[in-house]
Parts: C-alpha cells; sequence; structure tokens
C-alpha cells in the first residue's frame, strides 16, 4: 500500500468546503449561465457561452482533483500527549542567527501558504523541527544555503486564540 499524506483537520476541511462550494453551489449557477447563453443562438461566436464552457470545464477539473485528493489525504489531530516537543501541526517560533524570529505552521503539503507561514511537512525546515523542543537549536540545510534557528516556543492552539 503506498504511503498516505497527512493533512491537518482544519486543511481537510478546507478543501471538503471547497469540493462543496464548487459542486453545490459554483457548479449549477455556471450551468444555467451556460444554458442561458447557449439559449442566444449561434454558438461558435457566442463569447459568454465560449466562456462559461472554458469555466464549467475548470470547476470540473477542480471537482475532480479534490474528489480524489480528499480521499488520498489523511486527517491529522494534534498531539496532545507530549506539548513541549514539535511534531504535525504545530506552530514553531524561531530566531534565526540574524535575530529575525519566524513563526511556522508545520502541516501537509496541499496546505501550505508562504505567507501563512504554513510549512510542509516534508521541508527542510519541519524536517529539521520535528522531535525537537523550545531552547533546541537546529541546522537547515538549504539546497543553496545553510541556517541555524533556535525553537523559542512551540503551540498546537493557534497562537492569539487562547
Amino acid at each position: 500500500m503506498a504511503q498516505r499524506d497527512y493533512i491537518t483537520r482544519e486543511g481537510w476541511q478546507a478543501l471538503a468546503d471547497e469540493l462543496d462550494y464548487l459542486w453545490r453551489t459554483k457548479r449549477p449557477h455556471v450551468v444555467r449561465a451556460l444554458a442561458d447563453a447557449a439559449a442566444e443562438g449561434d454558438r461558435s461566436e457566442n463569447a459568454e457561452y465560449i466562456y462559461r464552457k472554458k469555466e464549467l470545464r475548470e470547476i470540473d477539473r477542480r471537482v475532480r482533483y479534490l474528489g480524489r485528493r480528499i480521499d488520498e489525504l489523511t486527517a491529522v489531530a494534534p498531539r496532545t500527549d507530549n506539548p513541549d516537543q514539535v511534531f504535525f501541526g504545530a506552530w514553531v517560533d524561531v530566531v534565526d542567527a540574524d535575530d529575525s524570529r519566524h513563526r511556522y505552521r508545520i502541516v501537509g503539503a496541499d496546505e501550505t501558504n508562504a505567507a501563512s507561514g504554513a510549512i510542509s511537512l516534508h521541508s527542510p525546515v519541519a524536517r529539521a523541527l520535528l522531535g525537537k523542543r523550545a531552547g533546541d537549536v537546529v541546522d537547515v540545510t538549504l539546497p543553496d544555503s545553510h541556517r541555524e534557528l533556535e525553537i523559542e516556543a512551540i503551540h498546537y492552539a493557534a497562537p492569539g486564540a487562547d
């Protein structure tokens, strides 16, 4: 059996919500607009018809992808047995050698987001942090550089959501 890909429960729910929205709300709206455009006559020069057909194909492609992907993913709850150690789903506050502070959350590949600090479980930074504790210094080998990060804090609830 192939190895399962992991995702946080929140990430899985976001994908499921997107699939539900596309299937129950967006697609029926586009189908109605497509039918209205088709009723206008000559489809070969009907820009609205051509646009809606393209939009429907994109929605159907995304629906197929999400349907398959959701079945392949394993939603994982954060570990609560050892909150002082970095595991999947943790928010980790680190400081680097330049005294720059960063907050990362270790998540599945499907929910990475650089702007929010959500990094893939398989990234070099996440691999270096996993299993470590606050106060530990980790060496991160990147494709073109090397970084040292000191772990300042570990959270399993969204920081600020206390």
